[in-house]
């Protein structure tokens, strides 16, 4: 191809994309205890490490190299996809894997945009877009599976965080009444006791 494709940089987002992906989810599904949460992770990070590549490989058939873009915020998510400490359903709400976009916009709509894509790459693209719509729909059924599967243990241990909190909380207000009654009552005490000191005298 003579001229640089006006869609290369949107190639190498891509490929650059997906590879960190292919590190979050390999991190994930290494860190979970849960077999089937484990199987939709090595899922999705096989499909992300394929697509870095094949966009790799695509952008070199045109004549050029993947340039690395580093992302600022895949150290913090590889964080929380190793965390220990939280579990799988809040790691899914943490990283936005959980929300349903519904009636919203597409992102992908927009990677067709360019009507000068050559056809081996709209091929790759079209597959592309079509299994990260899929992967989108994996991640949340399995987020709703382990919402379903803990529902009530969820909403006892809000309740109960919730109660701690309210009887400290009325343990601390009444604490500081107790303490402003004896204050006050002190300054009241204080003229009665002064007064009295100076009759006798």
């Amino acid at each position: 191809m003579s001229e640089k494709p006006s869609y290369l940089g949107l190639l190498n987002a891509i490929a650059v994309g997906e590879l960190g992906g292919e590190q979050l989810f390999q991190t994930w599904a290494a860190a979970t205890t849960n077999d089937d949460v484990r199987c939709v992770l090595q899922t999705v990070a096989l499909r992300e490490g394929e697509h870095a590549r094949a966009f790799a490989k695509r952008i070199d058939e045109l004549g050029y190299s993947v340039r690395d873009r580093p992302d600022g915020g895949l150290k913090d998510r590889v964080q929380i996809a190793c965390s220990t400490t939280l579990t799988d359903c809040e790691k899914f709400e943490r990283l936005g894997f959980a929300t349903d976009p519904g009636n919203g916009p597409d992102v992908f709509a927009r990677f067709f945009d360019d009507t000068t894509m050559d056809i081996q790459t709209g091929e790759l693209m079209g597959r592309y877009v079509a299994e990260e719509r899929d992967t989108g729909r994996r991640l949340r059924a399995c987020h709703a599976a382990l919402r379903a599967a803990h529902p009530v243990a969820t909403d006892q241990a809000l309740a109960g965080a919730s109660g701690s909190l309210i009887e400290r909380l009325d343990r601390i207000e009444c604490t500081l009444t107790m303490l402003c009654e004896t204050v006050l009552g002190e300054r009241a005490a204080k003229p009665q006791k002064q007064a009295k000191k100076a009759a006798k005298k």
